[in-house]
This record gives structure tokens, sequence and C-alpha cells, in this order.
């Protein structure tokens, strides 16, 4: 469902597009939650199959999911993401029928990812995970520097490095922008959009926004910053309670998750988007970006080196007076600049 942020799009997609060759049919599983009954429908026409999930969400224990998938009797199975329930499957299904899996870790064995909860990660794959990995007839990489990662991690099986993908949206939007009404008319707005989370960078923009309001950087005073996204573990209120602290709220803006056409509405409103993470597979949110025309403020750890090579994201380091610098730049162009 849309709780998995990018990954509902771009899974749903590579599905939906494997689907449609000849001769291949593909069936969907995953674990229930409280937006699948909303969301399930975007995965037509393919079969889904939702299981509940037993204890806590982190982990995923759904057994339903177990039994349908030796149910399926499926010739080839692919796995999205590390470190939960549907992995163990994925090894028990393999070792049962000698067929192939293939895992789609999507960055999660990047360094800072694996240091994020290392412990419990370390614990994960000596019990399992590793031995899932190294199974896995083939392991996807987003790109070629997650597929140093998988490298790096001490993996040997084949990897085939696919981008993710994604549809340009040719619908005309109607809506009004979600921070309609907080944005003063003649202002411009700077979009974050996606998951909000410590690994997103959004402290380091806060403290870096703060240093051109003190500044009185005369162009910072034509910007507001909209951070719109789903709140993870209280993260979104931290950032409130610095936005304050450092003075900046007036200018800083949290209107929320943006789904469907509140999110097409977000990204036709806004003047440009900003991505400073400290780690990324390859960012949805920077490929739909492009495609509504806006330039980008990313750092390389978006994974996405064509974009400043070809002039559509301008760079900036995850260090606060690296962001300062990039915001600096930015805000220095004219229309015609960053167009």
């Amino acid at each position: 469902s849309r709780k998995a942020g990018g990954l509902h799009e771009s899974v749903r997609r590579l599905c939906q597009s494997l689907d449609s060759h000849p001769g291949t049919e593909v069936h969907v599983l995953g674990m229930a939650d409280e937006y699948t009954r909303d969301d399930v429908s975007n995965w037509a026409p393919l079969p889904t199959h939702v299981f509940p999930v037993r204890g806590p969400r982190d982990f995923g224990y759904a057994p339903r999911l177990k039994e349908k998938l030796f149910e399926l009797d499926a010739d080839v199975l692919m796995t999205h993401g590390l470190w939960m329930y549907p992995t163990m499957v994925a090894l028990a299904w393999h070792q049962r029928t000698r067929r192939p899996f293939i895992i789609n870790p999507h960055g999660m064995l990047d360094s800072w990812a694996i240091n994020n909860s290392y412990w419990k990660k370390r614990i994960a794959g000596f019990f399992n995970e590793n031995a899932g990995l190294r199974k896995a007839a083939c392991i996807r990489a987003l790109c070629q520097s997650e597929a140093s990662s998988i490298r790096a991690y001490g993996l040997r099986n084949p990897i085939c490095v696919i981008p993710n993908g994604m549809d340009l949206s040719g619908e005309s939007v109607t809506t009004s922008a979600p921070w309609g009404g907080k944005v003063a008319v003649g202002r411009k707005a700077l979009l974050y959009l996606g998951r909000i989370h410590p690994k997103k960078g959004l402290r380091h923009l806060l403290r870096a926004w703060a240093l051109l309001c003190k500044r009185r950087f005369t162009q910072t005073e034509d910007w507001d910053l909209v951070i719109a996204g789903w709140n993870q573990n209280g993260h979104e209120q931290e950032l409130k309670n610095l936005a304050h602290r450092l003075g900046i709220a007036a200018s800083v803006h949290f209107p929320g998750p943006q789904f469907a056409q509140a999110k097409t509405a977000a990204y036709h409103h806004a003047d440009a988007f900003v991505l400073p993470s400290v780690s990324e597979g390859l960012p949805m949110v920077v490929l739909e970006a492009w495609a509504h025309q806006l330039p980008v403020l990313m750092t390389p750890q978006c994974h996405l080196p064509e974009g400043f090579e070809t002039g559509a994201a301008l760079r900036a380091e995850p260090e606060i007076a690296s962001i300062v610098q990039g915001l600096e730049t930015l805000f220095s162009m004219d229309q015609e600049e960053r167009t």
C-alpha cells in the first residue's frame, strides 16, 4: 500500500509491466495494513493476495502468505526488501521446490542502512537473512553503487543492475497546492516529498535554511520550504520542534502525506525539489520531480548521477554547509535558469 512509500509505485508498475509480457503471469502476495483496502485496486489486473500480520508489524509475520505461495506453484519468486518474514518464506520456498528466486534489496544493503539498527540486522542475518541472500539466483541492484554495496556485504551471486522506471503523467491538474493559504501569493515553494525519516537529512536541511535566513540572504525571502510526507516514529514532530527553536517555523510547512491527485498537485505547484538524503536505493520522488519538470537539489547518495551530468540537478553533500551552498545556488537562479 501507500505505506511502503516509493515501493508502492515502483514495485507495482514493475509487476504490471512483467505481467504484460506474453506467456508471463504475475501474482502478488503482500501483507495487509490500514491502507490495503483503498490501494489494492491500483494493482489491477494482477491477482493480489493480501494477508493479516501477527505480532510486530516491523517483522511482518503473515503465516497465510507462506501457505498461499506454496499453493500457487510458481516457477520463479521475486522478493522486495529485506529483514522481514517474506525473505524467510522465500528461502523455505526455494529449499522445498529447488526453484530460483530473485531478491530486490531496494538499497537495504547500503552501508548506512546496514548500520541503522545494526545489531537487529546482525541477528537476523545470522539466523536466516544471510543464507537467503546467498541462495538467491540473482540480486537486482537499482544502480552501480548499490551493486558495489552488495559486493561489499560479501555476496557473490549474479547481480543485474536495473533502475526504477516510471510513467510520465499526462493528466491535467485542477487541484490546488496542498500548502494553499500557507505560502503567500508570489512566493516560491521548495518541495520535499517522501517518508519523514532521519535518513532523509531533513534536520540538516532545516539548519541550512535557518543559516540562510540568519544571514538575510536576499533570495531566501522569496521562498518557503514545504516538507510533505509520511511521518515515521515521530520524526515529523521533532522537525517541527526544531523549526520553532531555529525561528524558521513561519517559512516551513508540513502539509502531511500526499497521494494520488494531491501528490500530483504538490509537484505541479512546486518551483523546485530537494532530497538531502544520507542513503537511498533509487528514489522515485526525484524521477517524479523531473517528470514534472522541476529542478532538483539532491545528494550523491540518491544514486542518480545522470542528474548532475545533464544539469537536471544541483549537488549537495549531506552536510549543513554544503546544503547551504546548494540552496544559495538554486535561489540565485532566475526562472529560465531553473527551467
